[in-house]
């Protein structure tokens, strides 16, 4: 989300408190899965109705819309999915995120609408309940993995590139859902033994995962609740994408379990959307108020904190580098 732009005019102010009307255009394609209908064939916007089961009042302008965002293409009266689209938002394809936009149009969307409930109280405006407890519920589960799944599928690749794993033997990916993010990196490093450390009901989804990627015997799961269990303990731990659901009490907790695991030399990845001291981009602000809308404690939080709590819990040598364009990846050895 650009920061840069000067704003002038009415028009500018208009534009930027209308930024809302265009997730909704989004989220809404994602909820429809228009993507995947338009896969194997280019429609008219009167096919869209007709597969979609859609009025056509708002059809035509909607597509246009989508046209104008880049995620569509329109040529002589029919659309079709860029390449963009293609890749990324047709359910089925490696690469796609549209779990995170699904639970972002069930869950995000409608908690925005009471940010000013937020400010006033400091509570959040969606929240599912008891994780512990939500597991048990096969839909939910299911979302919830897809939406980790949208997360870890262009986080994976990247850490397996951007860190050197040739000293390591093993890996544990704490709060690792059914293995997604274990399941790149053994992909790309063949001598990597993985684990992934979470609640045990996700075991059957983690097998079945690593079964269908053929992966199978290339990682093992290790039941256990990180707030109640010791860590496994491997080379290398990862918390990504963990530390920002809890309260600064629990994350310093959380890595002093990962300290108390680790041999001497071993190594803590940590990796969130962190934010700047200094705001430039508001990208990750935005995230880090997502997760004060939906959690009771959780937030983004600095490098610099990141960096106080691993000091805290015993580490001395740490590092910080990007991993893709939007998360902060910080690396601990004991």
């Amino acid at each position: 989300m650009a920061t840069d732009a000067p704003i002038t005019t009415p028009a500018d102010i208009f534009r930027l408190g209308s930024m809302y009307a265009m997730s909704k255009v989004v989220l809404t394609a994602v909820e429809l899965d228009l993507f995947t209908a338009l896969q194997d064939a280019d429609a008219t916007a009167e096919e869209v109705c007709e597969r979609l089961g859609l009025h056509p009042r708002a059809t035509r302008q909607w597509l246009d819309t989508l046209v104008v965002t880049g995620l569509l293409r329109r040529e002589n009266g029919r659309y079709g999915n860029s390449e963009a689209a293609t890749r990324f938002l047709v359910r089925g394809a490696p690469a796609y995120v549209g779990g995170f936009l699904s639970r972002s149009g069930e869950m995000l969307y409608p908690a925005w609408g009471r940010l000013t409930d937020t400010l006033r109280t400091g509570l959040p405006q969606a929240n599912d309940g008891d994780f512990r407890e939500l597991v048990d519920n096969p839909a939910f589960l299911d979302r919830f993995l897809t939406m980790m799944d949208s997360l870890s599928g262009h986080l994976g690749p990247e850490l397996a590139k951007s860190y050197d794993w040739t000293a390591h033997d093993s890996v544990a990916d704490i709060g690792g859902a059914r293995g997604n993010l274990v399941s790149h990196l053994v992909r790309a490093h063949v001598h990597l033994k993985g684990m992934v450390f979470d609640l045990p009901q996700m075991e059957p989804r983690f097998d079945a995962h690593l079964a269908e990627l053929g992966l199978s015997g290339r990682a093992s799961f290790v039941p256990g609740d990180f707030f109640n269990d010791p860590l496994p303990q491997a080379d290398v731990l990862i918390m990504g994408h963990v530390l920002h659901d809890w309260s600064e009490e629990e994350r310093r907790m959380l890595v002093g379990k990962a300290y108390q695991a680790l041999a001497p030399g071993g190594v803590l990845l940590v990796y969130d959307r962190m934010i700047e001291d200094e705001p430039t981009d508001a990208d990750n602000l935005v995230v880090s108020l997502h997760m004060i809308l939906t959690t009771t404690d959780g937030a983004e939080y600095t490098q610099g904190e990141c960096l106080a709590w691993l000091r805290e819990a015993g580490f001395r040598q740490t590092s910080v580098q990007p991993l893709g364009p939007t998360d902060s990846l910080v690396i601990a050895t004991k």
